[in-house]
Protein backbone atom coordinates (compact mmCIF):
# COMPACT_ATOMS: atom_id res chain seq x y z
CA UNK A 1 0.00 0.00 0.00
CA UNK A 2 1.08 3.55 -0.76
CA UNK A 3 0.63 4.71 2.84
CA UNK A 4 3.29 2.34 4.12
CA UNK A 5 5.91 4.52 2.45
CA UNK A 6 5.14 7.45 4.73
CA UNK A 7 7.28 8.71 7.58
CA UNK A 8 5.88 10.14 10.79
CA UNK A 9 7.24 13.58 9.93
CA UNK A 10 5.57 13.52 6.51
CA UNK A 11 2.20 12.74 8.09
CA UNK A 12 2.72 15.55 10.58
CA UNK A 13 3.31 18.01 7.74
CA UNK A 14 0.15 16.84 6.00
CA UNK A 15 -1.90 17.08 9.18
CA UNK A 16 -0.79 20.67 9.62
CA UNK A 17 -1.79 21.33 6.03
CA UNK A 18 -5.38 20.35 6.81
CA UNK A 19 -5.85 22.98 9.51
CA UNK A 20 -8.35 25.71 8.51
CA UNK A 21 -6.17 28.50 9.91
CA UNK A 22 -3.30 27.60 7.59
CA UNK A 23 -5.59 27.48 4.56
CA UNK A 24 -7.02 30.93 5.33
CA UNK A 25 -3.72 32.80 5.19
CA UNK A 26 -3.23 34.96 2.05
CA UNK A 27 -0.50 33.45 -0.09
CA UNK A 28 1.03 34.24 -3.48
CA UNK A 29 2.22 31.26 -5.50
CA UNK A 30 4.70 31.76 -8.34
CA UNK A 31 4.13 29.22 -11.11
CA UNK A 32 5.84 28.42 -14.38
CA UNK A 33 4.74 26.01 -17.10
CA UNK A 34 5.96 25.05 -20.62
CA UNK A 35 4.61 25.56 -24.13
CA UNK A 36 2.56 28.73 -23.88
CA UNK A 37 1.03 28.16 -27.32
CA UNK A 38 -0.53 24.94 -26.00
CA UNK A 39 -1.25 25.79 -22.37
CA UNK A 40 -1.91 29.54 -22.02
CA UNK A 41 -5.67 29.14 -22.33
CA UNK A 42 -5.58 26.09 -20.07
CA UNK A 43 -3.90 27.95 -17.24
CA UNK A 44 -6.06 31.03 -17.70
CA UNK A 45 -9.16 28.89 -17.17
CA UNK A 46 -7.57 27.04 -14.26
CA UNK A 47 -6.66 30.31 -12.52
CA UNK A 48 -10.26 31.51 -12.80
CA UNK A 49 -11.72 28.24 -11.52
CA UNK A 50 -9.16 27.93 -8.70
CA UNK A 51 -9.82 31.48 -7.49
CA UNK A 52 -13.47 30.57 -6.83
CA UNK A 53 -12.37 27.84 -4.42
CA UNK A 54 -9.28 29.49 -2.93
CA UNK A 55 -9.62 33.28 -3.09
CA UNK A 56 -6.90 33.54 -0.43
CA UNK A 57 -4.30 32.13 -2.86
CA UNK A 58 -3.02 34.41 -5.64
CA UNK A 59 -1.46 32.72 -8.68
CA UNK A 60 1.35 34.60 -10.41
CA UNK A 61 2.63 33.10 -13.65
CA UNK A 62 6.11 33.57 -15.07
CA UNK A 63 6.69 33.60 -18.82
CA UNK A 64 6.19 30.00 -20.04
CA UNK A 65 9.19 27.80 -20.76
CA UNK A 66 9.71 27.44 -24.51
CA UNK A 67 9.99 23.66 -24.11
CA UNK A 68 10.89 21.01 -21.54
CA UNK A 69 14.68 21.22 -21.89
CA UNK A 70 14.63 24.95 -21.24
CA UNK A 71 12.35 24.41 -18.25
CA UNK A 72 14.71 21.88 -16.72
CA UNK A 73 17.82 23.94 -17.32
CA UNK A 74 16.14 27.02 -15.89
CA UNK A 75 15.08 25.22 -12.71
CA UNK A 76 18.59 23.83 -12.25
CA UNK A 77 20.06 27.35 -12.50
CA UNK A 78 17.40 28.88 -10.24
CA UNK A 79 18.08 26.28 -7.57
CA UNK A 80 21.64 27.63 -7.40
CA UNK A 81 20.68 31.32 -7.48
CA UNK A 82 17.73 30.89 -5.06
CA UNK A 83 15.19 32.14 -7.63
CA UNK A 84 12.94 29.09 -7.90
CA UNK A 85 9.20 29.45 -8.49
CA UNK A 86 6.92 27.75 -5.99
CA UNK A 87 5.43 25.31 -8.49
CA UNK A 88 6.86 24.12 -11.79
CA UNK A 89 5.57 21.94 -14.61
CA UNK A 90 8.24 19.63 -16.03
CA UNK A 91 8.35 16.89 -18.65
CA UNK A 92 7.45 13.43 -17.38
CA UNK A 93 11.02 12.34 -18.01
CA UNK A 94 12.48 15.07 -15.77
CA UNK A 95 11.26 13.85 -12.37
CA UNK A 96 14.47 11.89 -11.94
CA UNK A 97 16.83 14.84 -12.27
CA UNK A 98 14.72 17.06 -10.00
CA UNK A 99 14.83 14.45 -7.27
CA UNK A 100 18.51 13.66 -7.76
CA UNK A 101 19.35 17.36 -7.37
CA UNK A 102 17.20 17.71 -4.25
CA UNK A 103 14.86 20.28 -5.83
CA UNK A 104 11.42 18.62 -5.83
CA UNK A 105 9.54 18.50 -2.52
CA UNK A 106 7.91 15.17 -1.51
CA UNK A 107 4.13 14.92 -1.58
CA UNK A 108 3.65 11.68 0.40
CA UNK A 109 2.33 13.29 3.57
CA UNK A 110 -0.16 15.49 1.79
CA UNK A 111 -1.53 12.57 -0.21
CA UNK A 112 -1.89 10.40 2.89
CA UNK A 113 -3.82 13.12 4.75
CA UNK A 114 -6.44 13.50 2.01
CA UNK A 115 -9.83 11.90 2.62
CA UNK A 116 -11.68 10.15 -0.23
CA UNK A 117 -8.83 10.90 -2.62
CA UNK A 118 -9.62 7.81 -4.66
CA UNK A 119 -13.20 9.02 -5.12
CA UNK A 120 -11.77 12.20 -6.60
CA UNK A 121 -10.09 10.19 -9.36
CA UNK A 122 -6.59 9.81 -7.92
CA UNK A 123 -5.07 6.35 -8.21
CA UNK A 124 -1.79 4.45 -7.84
CA UNK A 125 -0.77 4.82 -11.50
CA UNK A 126 -0.83 8.60 -11.06
CA UNK A 127 1.51 8.29 -8.08
CA UNK A 128 3.79 5.89 -9.95
CA UNK A 129 4.55 8.43 -12.68
CA UNK A 130 6.03 10.89 -10.20
CA UNK A 131 7.60 8.34 -7.84
CA UNK A 132 11.35 8.23 -7.36
CA UNK A 133 13.24 6.30 -4.67
CA UNK A 134 9.96 5.17 -3.12
CA UNK A 135 8.43 8.62 -2.63
CA UNK A 136 6.03 10.73 -4.68
CA UNK A 137 7.52 14.02 -5.85
CA UNK A 138 5.14 14.97 -8.66
CA UNK A 139 1.67 14.28 -10.00
CA UNK A 140 0.88 13.98 -13.72
CA UNK A 141 -1.00 16.92 -15.20
CA UNK A 142 -1.19 16.17 -18.92
CA UNK A 143 -0.51 12.87 -20.68
CA UNK A 144 0.16 12.48 -24.40
CA UNK A 145 1.03 9.65 -26.76
CA UNK A 146 2.33 9.76 -30.34
CA UNK A 147 -0.35 9.48 -33.02
CA UNK A 148 -0.72 10.14 -36.74
CA UNK A 149 -2.79 12.99 -38.20
CA UNK A 150 -4.22 12.50 -41.70
CA UNK A 151 -5.50 14.95 -44.31
CA UNK A 152 -8.27 12.75 -45.73
CA UNK A 153 -8.76 15.05 -48.73
CA UNK A 154 -5.18 14.36 -49.84
CA UNK A 155 -5.53 10.66 -49.00
CA UNK A 156 -8.51 10.43 -51.36
CA UNK A 157 -6.70 12.34 -54.12
CA UNK A 158 -3.79 9.90 -53.82
CA UNK A 159 -6.12 6.91 -54.16
CA UNK A 160 -6.16 5.93 -50.50
CA UNK A 161 -9.07 4.66 -48.44
CA UNK A 162 -9.88 6.93 -45.44
CA UNK A 163 -11.74 4.05 -43.81
CA UNK A 164 -8.65 1.81 -43.91
CA UNK A 165 -5.64 3.94 -43.05
CA UNK A 166 -2.38 1.98 -42.78
CA UNK A 167 -1.09 0.78 -39.42
CA UNK A 168 2.40 -0.19 -40.63
CA UNK A 169 5.29 2.09 -41.56
CA UNK A 170 5.47 0.40 -44.97
CA UNK A 171 1.88 1.45 -45.59
CA UNK A 172 2.37 4.94 -44.16
CA UNK A 173 5.47 5.62 -46.25
CA UNK A 174 3.80 4.23 -49.37
CA UNK A 175 0.86 6.62 -48.85
CA UNK A 176 3.27 9.49 -48.15
CA UNK A 177 5.00 8.81 -51.46
CA UNK A 178 1.69 8.84 -53.33
CA UNK A 179 0.64 12.11 -51.68
CA UNK A 180 4.04 13.65 -52.36
CA UNK A 181 3.60 12.79 -56.05
CA UNK A 182 0.43 14.92 -56.27
CA UNK A 183 2.46 18.03 -56.99
CA UNK A 184 5.31 20.33 -55.95
CA UNK A 185 3.17 22.19 -53.40
CA UNK A 186 2.28 19.03 -51.48
CA UNK A 187 4.38 17.25 -48.86
CA UNK A 188 3.71 13.59 -48.12
CA UNK A 189 4.73 13.40 -44.46
CA UNK A 190 6.13 15.38 -41.54
CA UNK A 191 7.59 13.43 -38.62
CA UNK A 192 8.39 15.70 -35.68
CA UNK A 193 11.63 13.90 -34.93
CA UNK A 194 13.10 16.76 -32.85
CA UNK A 195 10.27 16.89 -30.35
CA UNK A 196 11.60 17.35 -26.83
CA UNK A 197 13.47 14.59 -25.03
CA UNK A 198 14.04 12.40 -28.13
CA UNK A 199 10.41 11.34 -27.70
CA UNK A 200 9.84 10.32 -31.33
CA UNK A 201 13.13 8.47 -31.35
CA UNK A 202 12.08 6.43 -28.32
CA UNK A 203 8.60 5.75 -29.74
CA UNK A 204 9.52 3.50 -32.72
CA UNK A 205 12.18 1.73 -30.61
CA UNK A 206 9.74 1.01 -27.78
CA UNK A 207 7.00 0.11 -30.28
CA UNK A 208 9.13 -2.85 -31.39
CA UNK A 209 9.85 -3.91 -27.81
CA UNK A 210 13.23 -2.22 -27.51
CA UNK A 211 14.75 -0.13 -24.73
CA UNK A 212 17.19 2.76 -24.52
CA UNK A 213 19.68 1.09 -22.15
CA UNK A 214 20.21 -2.32 -20.58
CA UNK A 215 18.40 -3.05 -17.30
CA UNK A 216 21.39 -1.99 -15.20
CA UNK A 217 21.72 1.22 -17.27
CA UNK A 218 25.37 0.61 -18.09
CA UNK A 219 25.14 -0.06 -21.81
CA UNK A 220 23.25 1.27 -24.83
CA UNK A 221 20.45 -1.09 -25.90
CA UNK A 222 18.97 0.86 -28.83
CA UNK A 223 21.68 -0.43 -31.18
CA UNK A 224 19.85 -3.70 -31.83
CA UNK A 225 17.17 -4.63 -34.33
CA UNK A 226 14.62 -2.24 -32.80
CA UNK A 227 16.92 0.77 -33.13
CA UNK A 228 17.96 -0.19 -36.64
CA UNK A 229 14.30 -0.39 -37.68
CA UNK A 230 13.63 3.02 -36.12
CA UNK A 231 16.59 4.74 -37.76
CA UNK A 232 15.96 3.10 -41.13
CA UNK A 233 12.30 4.14 -40.99
CA UNK A 234 13.16 7.78 -40.31
CA UNK A 235 15.69 7.66 -43.15
CA UNK A 236 13.06 6.20 -45.52
CA UNK A 237 10.79 9.16 -44.89
CA UNK A 238 13.57 11.35 -46.30
CA UNK A 239 14.89 9.16 -49.11
CA UNK A 240 11.59 7.67 -50.32
CA UNK A 241 8.91 10.22 -49.35
CA UNK A 242 11.12 13.33 -49.65
CA UNK A 243 10.21 14.58 -46.19
CA UNK A 244 11.37 18.17 -45.60
CA UNK A 245 13.13 19.06 -42.34
CA UNK A 246 10.59 21.29 -40.60
CA UNK A 247 10.57 22.53 -37.03
CA UNK A 248 7.46 21.51 -35.10
CA UNK A 249 5.68 24.87 -35.46
CA UNK A 250 6.35 24.91 -39.22
CA UNK A 251 5.30 21.27 -39.62
CA UNK A 252 2.05 22.02 -37.79
CA UNK A 253 1.36 25.13 -39.86
CA UNK A 254 2.08 23.35 -43.15
CA UNK A 255 -0.22 20.48 -42.24
CA UNK A 256 -2.97 22.83 -41.07
CA UNK A 257 -2.71 24.73 -44.36
CA UNK A 258 -3.56 21.52 -46.23
CA UNK A 259 -0.07 21.11 -47.72
CA UNK A 260 0.95 17.91 -45.87
CA UNK A 261 -0.78 14.56 -46.04
CA UNK A 262 0.46 12.86 -42.86
CA UNK A 263 1.63 14.57 -39.68
CA UNK A 264 3.23 12.41 -36.97
CA UNK A 265 3.48 14.04 -33.58
CA UNK A 266 1.95 14.20 -30.11
CA UNK A 267 -1.76 14.13 -29.38
CA UNK A 268 -1.03 17.38 -27.51
CA UNK A 269 -1.13 19.21 -30.84
CA UNK A 270 -4.70 18.15 -31.59
CA UNK A 271 -6.78 21.07 -30.33
CA UNK A 272 -4.41 23.71 -31.69
CA UNK A 273 -4.09 21.94 -35.05
CA UNK A 274 -7.85 21.43 -35.36
CA UNK A 275 -8.45 25.11 -34.67
CA UNK A 276 -5.83 26.08 -37.26
CA UNK A 277 -7.41 23.82 -39.90
CA UNK A 278 -10.77 25.51 -39.29
CA UNK A 279 -12.61 23.11 -41.59
CA UNK A 280 -10.33 23.54 -44.62
CA UNK A 281 -10.10 19.75 -44.97
CA UNK A 282 -11.23 16.60 -43.21
CA UNK A 283 -8.88 15.61 -40.39
CA UNK A 284 -8.65 12.14 -38.92
CA UNK A 285 -6.27 10.89 -36.26
CA UNK A 286 -4.97 7.34 -36.30
CA UNK A 287 -2.73 5.05 -34.26
CA UNK A 288 1.08 5.15 -34.19
CA UNK A 289 2.33 2.55 -36.72
CA UNK A 290 3.95 -0.84 -36.15
CA UNK A 291 3.42 -1.46 -32.45
CA UNK A 292 4.39 -5.12 -32.02
CA UNK A 293 1.54 -7.00 -30.28
CA UNK A 294 2.39 -8.17 -26.80
CA UNK A 295 5.74 -6.42 -26.40
CA UNK A 296 5.35 -3.04 -28.10
CA UNK A 297 4.90 0.08 -25.95
CA UNK A 298 4.68 3.81 -26.52
CA UNK A 299 6.31 6.44 -24.27
CA UNK A 300 3.95 8.66 -22.32
CA UNK A 301 4.69 12.30 -22.99
CA UNK A 302 3.35 15.33 -21.26
CA UNK A 303 4.15 17.00 -17.99
CA UNK A 304 3.94 16.67 -14.25
CA UNK A 305 3.40 19.37 -11.64
CA UNK A 306 5.76 19.55 -8.69
CA UNK A 307 6.38 21.81 -5.71
CA UNK A 308 9.88 23.30 -5.62
CA UNK A 309 9.32 26.25 -3.26
CA UNK A 310 12.02 26.96 -0.70
CA UNK A 311 9.47 28.78 1.44
CA UNK A 312 7.92 26.27 3.84
CA UNK A 313 5.09 28.71 4.58
CA UNK A 314 3.85 28.26 1.02
CA UNK A 315 3.79 24.48 0.93
CA UNK A 316 0.20 24.05 2.11
CA UNK A 317 -1.11 26.51 -0.48
CA UNK A 318 1.03 24.89 -3.17
CA UNK A 319 -0.51 21.52 -2.33
CA UNK A 320 -4.02 22.95 -2.68
CA UNK A 321 -3.05 24.16 -6.15
CA UNK A 322 -1.42 20.86 -7.17
CA UNK A 323 -4.45 18.94 -5.91
CA UNK A 324 -6.79 21.14 -7.95
CA UNK A 325 -4.94 21.03 -11.26
CA UNK A 326 -4.55 17.24 -11.12
CA UNK A 327 -8.05 16.71 -9.74
CA UNK A 328 -11.19 16.17 -11.81
CA UNK A 329 -12.06 19.81 -12.53
CA UNK A 330 -8.53 20.95 -13.40
CA UNK A 331 -7.88 17.82 -15.46
CA UNK A 332 -11.11 18.30 -17.41
CA UNK A 333 -10.16 21.91 -18.20
CA UNK A 334 -6.80 20.67 -19.46
CA UNK A 335 -8.38 18.01 -21.69
CA UNK A 336 -10.92 20.35 -23.27
CA UNK A 337 -8.35 23.06 -24.06
CA UNK A 338 -5.53 20.81 -25.36
CA UNK A 339 -5.09 17.43 -27.04
CA UNK A 340 -3.66 15.85 -23.90
CA UNK A 341 -5.35 13.13 -21.86
CA UNK A 342 -6.14 13.57 -18.17
CA UNK A 343 -4.72 10.85 -15.90
CA UNK A 344 -7.46 11.54 -13.34
CA UNK A 345 -10.18 8.84 -13.49
CA UNK A 346 -13.06 11.05 -12.37
CA UNK A 347 -12.20 13.62 -15.03
CA UNK A 348 -12.54 10.95 -17.71
CA UNK A 349 -15.55 9.11 -16.30
CA UNK A 350 -17.67 12.04 -15.11
CA UNK A 351 -16.50 15.40 -16.45
CA UNK A 352 -15.57 14.11 -19.91
CA UNK A 353 -17.98 11.22 -20.38
CA UNK A 354 -19.50 12.76 -23.53
CA UNK A 355 -16.38 14.57 -24.71
CA UNK A 356 -14.76 11.64 -26.51
CA UNK A 357 -18.02 10.65 -28.19
CA UNK A 358 -18.34 14.17 -29.59
CA UNK A 359 -14.60 14.41 -30.37
CA UNK A 360 -13.47 11.02 -31.76
CA UNK A 361 -10.10 12.38 -32.89
CA UNK A 362 -9.25 12.85 -29.22
CA UNK A 363 -10.02 9.20 -28.50
CA UNK A 364 -7.20 7.80 -30.66
CA UNK A 365 -4.59 8.36 -27.95
CA UNK A 366 -6.95 7.08 -25.26
CA UNK A 367 -7.26 3.82 -27.21
CA UNK A 368 -3.47 3.41 -26.96
CA UNK A 369 -3.34 3.78 -23.16
CA UNK A 370 -2.95 -0.01 -22.60
CA UNK A 371 0.50 0.15 -24.27
CA UNK A 372 1.74 3.21 -22.37
CA UNK A 373 5.22 3.12 -20.83
CA UNK A 374 7.51 5.63 -19.13
CA UNK A 375 9.27 8.29 -21.16
CA UNK A 376 12.89 7.35 -20.55
CA UNK A 377 15.34 9.72 -18.88
CA UNK A 378 19.04 8.94 -19.22
CA UNK A 379 20.94 8.63 -15.92
CA UNK A 380 23.83 10.64 -14.55
CA UNK A 381 25.26 14.12 -14.93
CA UNK A 382 25.24 13.78 -18.73
CA UNK A 383 21.55 12.89 -19.03
CA UNK A 384 20.57 16.13 -20.78
CA UNK A 385 23.71 16.08 -22.91
CA UNK A 386 22.83 12.61 -24.19
CA UNK A 387 19.49 13.97 -25.36
CA UNK A 388 21.34 16.60 -27.43
CA UNK A 389 23.78 14.02 -28.85
CA UNK A 390 20.91 11.83 -30.07
CA UNK A 391 19.21 14.88 -31.57
CA UNK A 392 22.36 15.84 -33.47
CA UNK A 393 22.68 12.39 -35.02
CA UNK A 394 19.02 12.29 -36.01
CA UNK A 395 19.45 15.72 -37.54
CA UNK A 396 22.14 14.36 -39.85
CA UNK A 397 19.59 11.90 -41.24
CA UNK A 398 16.61 14.21 -41.55
CA UNK A 399 18.60 16.97 -43.24
CA UNK A 400 19.62 14.41 -45.84
CA UNK A 401 23.32 14.64 -45.06
CA UNK A 402 23.46 11.01 -43.90
CA UNK A 403 20.01 9.74 -44.87
CA UNK A 404 21.61 7.10 -47.04
CA UNK A 405 23.55 5.50 -44.20
CA UNK A 406 21.16 4.99 -41.25
CA UNK A 407 23.06 1.99 -39.84
CA UNK A 408 26.30 3.97 -39.72
CA UNK A 409 24.54 6.87 -38.00
CA UNK A 410 23.13 4.47 -35.41
CA UNK A 411 26.60 3.03 -34.76
CA UNK A 412 28.06 6.51 -34.28
CA UNK A 413 25.18 7.53 -32.03
CA UNK A 414 25.63 4.38 -29.94
CA UNK A 415 29.32 5.10 -29.49
CA UNK A 416 28.77 8.71 -28.47
CA UNK A 417 25.99 7.92 -25.99
CA UNK A 418 27.96 5.05 -24.45
CA UNK A 419 30.83 7.44 -23.68
CA UNK A 420 28.50 9.69 -21.70
CA UNK A 421 26.90 7.03 -19.50
CA UNK A 422 27.89 6.88 -15.82
CA UNK A 423 30.69 4.46 -15.03
CA UNK A 424 29.57 1.88 -12.49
Amino acid sequence: MFRTLLTASAIAVATAAALPAAAAQPVELVIQYPYGELFNETHAQIREAFAKIHPEITLTYRTPYAEYEEGTQKILREAVTNQLPDVTYQGLNRVRIMVDRGIARPLDGYIAAEKDFEAEGFHQAMYDIGTQNGHVYALPFAISLPITYWNLDLVRKAGGDPANLPTSWDGVIDMAKRIDALGPDVNGISYVWDITGNWLWQAPVFAHGGTMLTADETKVAFDGAEGKFAMQTIARMVTEAHMPNLAQADARATFAAGKTGIYVTSTSDLTKTTNMIAGKFELKTHVFPDVTPGIGRLPAGGNVVMIVSKDDAKLDAAWQYVKFVTGPEGAAIMARTTGYMPPNKKANEVYLKDFYVQNPNHYTAVSQLPILTKWYAFPGENGLKITDVIKDHLNSVVTGARAGEPDAVLADMTRDVQRLLPKK
